[in-house]
């Protein structure tokens, strides 16, 4: 049986020193996460970031480098391999519906987000945030896509 980790993508945007992140529901309890989800056919990695931002939290974003690549085993034994990317925010669209089970978008200082460590969706939410913190940028042509 071949093995596959799950492939996400995330948004690290920090804008006048708060971070945009946002409240879902899973498994029953509401967590915090940067806007991030799945890679899908047919696209880029560096589209699915831009596609997962504005479908959770209905900003416009420009990915323009990755902050880091980020592997994690949850509980329930998934692997997920996260590529985490920094950019340019672009337009709000604030009557856009989010995603289910969306429920909010927040623009977050790091002391917020540490507080709310036991309610991170996973433990990469606080270390995204740390390595960009940290100035961990690699430029963008450092993802390659060949069609």
């Amino acid at each position: 049986m071949v093995w596959k980790p799950d492939v996400t993508v995330a948004a690290v945007i920090e804008q006048e020193g708060r971070f945009l992140l946002v409240e879902e529901e899973s498994s029953g309890e509401r967590v915090y996460n940067q806007p991030a989800g799945h890679w899908e056919r047919g696209e880029t990695l560096i589209e699915a970031c831009a596609r997962e931002t504005l479908e959770e939290s209905a900003w416009h974003f420009e990915p323009a480098g990755l902050v880091g690549i980020y592997s994690w085993a949850s509980a329930a034994g998934t692997v997920f391999l996260r590529f985490a990317f920094h950019g340019k925010l672009g337009t709000h669209e604030p009557e856009r519906r989010l995603d289910s089970p969306i429920l909010r978008a927040a623009w977050l200082t790091a002391g917020e987000i540490r507080a709310l460590a036991r309610r991170h969706r996973s433990p990469l939410v606080m270390r995204c945030v740390e390595d960009y913190l940290a100035g961990r940028r690699y430029p963008i042509d450092i993802v390659t896509h060949w069609q």
